[in-house]
């Protein structure tokens, strides 16, 4: 993992979620919280699903050193991987906006040499973990990567066309 790589894949995750978004923007309140078979059942769910993992991680990250980013009055407050974290989709456009401009903060912050610590961090069960931190910043842009795709299958099962996740769009 290097700096380069980060900085593209924050640069990949602000495109697909504002790509992503746009279409999102469309659905009314039926579609936004339709049910379907998928563990994290709607729309909604899963955005609020990957929401809230991805501010939990923002702050996971804010103990390998001092980064400013985390200074926010947003940082102040703790989310539960069970709560609802956000509400009607202009909510959820206003929130998921200005956690990807914390996201791009924390990249900006963030030092070659950063890449390759341990980062010790306890997760929502209370199990201690003692991981490379460049290889935890992959996995949480992976993890919403894999999400949006859940997204695209039920925008696709309600008759919606997208086609949001190309990452030749910001080579």
């Amino acid at each position: 993992m290097d700096i380069q790589t980060v900085q593209m894949l924050d640069e990949y995750n602000r495109h697909v979620n504002k790509e992503m978004n746009a279409i999102i923007k469309g659905l009314n309140a039926e579609q936004w919280n339709r049910k379907f078979g998928g563990y994290f059942p709607s729309i909604h769910a899963l955005c609020n699903h990957i929401y809230i993992c991805d501010f939990n991680w923002l702050k996971r990250f804010s103990k390998l050193r001092e980064f400013e980013f985390v200074k926010d009055e947003l940082f102040n407050k703790s989310l539960g991987f069970d709560a609802v974290a956000i509400g009607p989709i202009k909510d959820y456009i206003k929130k998921r906006e200005a956690l990807d401009e914390h996201i791009g903060k924390f990249v900006k912050e963030i030092k070659e040499e950063d890449l390759g610590k341990k980062l010790k961090y306890t997760d929502s069960e209370g199990n201690e973990y003692n991981r490379m931190f460049g290889g935890l910043i992959l996995h949480v842009f992976n993890h919403a990567t894999h999400h949006r795709g859940m997204i695209s299958l039920y925008l696709e099962e309600m008759g919606i066309a997208n086609d949001y996740s190309s990452l030749v769009e910001i080579l």
